[in-house]
C-alpha cells in the first residue's frame, strides 16, 4: 500500500511535501509548477523514472508526504511503484482503462486524474489533500471526521472562490511558462496540448497576456486556409 507511517504530520505552517513523477521533464515542470502554486503543499523534487523516485525518497532529508506518480515509466511499471512508495500517492496518468484505475486505487492511490486534465483540477486536488491530512493528523479520529477527510480528497474544503483564484493564476503562469520556454511560436492549440487545457481557455489566457505586454501576438501562413495566431516572448 501506499499509506505507511513514513508521512509525518502536518502541523500547521509545515507545507506538504510533494514529489512528482513523470517521465516527460516537461510535463513533470508543469506539475511541479502546480504543486509549488498550490497553498500548504511544497515540491519535493521531481524524477523521470522509478529508479530516480525511489533514490530520491532514500536520499531525502525528511519524509515525503504525497507522490504524483505517472503509470508510463521507462524502467518499472507505475503501479509496481505504487506499491513500493512509503508516502500517498495521486495517479496522474492518460491510462484510462477500467482495470489499469481499478489496480491503482487498489495499490493505494488516493486520487486518480486522467490526461489531458485542466491545472485547476490538480489545484482542487490537492488543496483537498492537505484538508485530509489536517483532519487525519490527529491521534484519533470520529466517524465525522473521518468522512469529511474522505470527501476533502475529492473538493476543496476551503471554499470554492478561493480555490478558482489560484486556479486561474497557476494555469496563467503555465500559459506563460509554456510560451516562454518553447523553441519558438506557439499556437493557441500547441500551449493547449501542453498544459492540459481547452483551445478555447489557452486563447484567452494568452490574449489577456498579450494585452498586457506580457506576450506577442503574429499570423503564422501556411500553404492553405486562414494564418494562425502565434504566440511569444516580446
Amino acid at each position: 500500500m501506499s499509506t505507511s507511517p513514513a508521512s509525518t504530520s502536518a502541523g500547521p505552517g509545515r507545507p506538504l511535501s510533494v514529489l512528482v513523477v513523470d517521465d516527460d521533464f516537461r510535463v513533470a515542470g508543469l506539475h511541479a509548477d502546480v504543486v509549488a502554486q498550490t497553498s500548504g503543499c511544497a515540491v519535493a523534487g521531481t524524477a523521470h523514472s522509478a529508479g530516480a523516485a525511489l533514490a530520491l525518497l532514500e536520499r531525502a532529508e525528511s519524509p515525503i508526504d504525497l507522490a504524483l506518480v505517472d503509470l508510463y515509466l521507462p524502467d518499472r511499471p507505475g503501479l509496481e511503484l505504487l506499491r513500493a512508495l512509503p508516502c500517498d500517492t495521486f495517479v496522474l496518468s492518460a491510462a484510462a482503462e477500467g482495470r489499469t484505475v481499478r489496480s491503482a486505487l487498489a495499490a493505494g492511490a488516493l486520487a486518480y486524474l486522467i490526461k489531458p486534465f485542466p491545472p485547476d483540477e490538480l489545484v482542487r486536488r490537492l488543496r483537498g489533500y492537505v484538508r485530509y491530512r489536517q483532519l487525519t493528523d490527529a491521534d484519533t479520529v470520529d466517524q465525522r471526521t473521518l468522512d469529511d477527510a474522505l470527501a476533502a480528497l475529492r473538493e476543496s474544503g476551503d471554499g470554492g472562490r478561493r480555490t478558482t483564484t489560484a486556479a486561474h493564476t497557476v494555469t496563467r503562469e503555465l500559459v506563460l511558462r509554456a510560451v516562454r520556454e518553447a523553441a519558438g511560436p506557439l499556437s493557441a492549440g500547441e500551449v493547449a496540448a501542453m498544459v492540459g487545457v481547452s483551445r478555447a481557455t489557452a486563447q484567452r489566457y494568452l490574449a489577456d497576456m498579450v494585452g498586457r505586454g506580457a506576450l506577442r501576438m503574429r499570423l503564422r501562413y501556411g500553404v492553405a486556409g486562414r494564418p494562425e495566431q502565434e504566440y511569444r516572448e516580446p
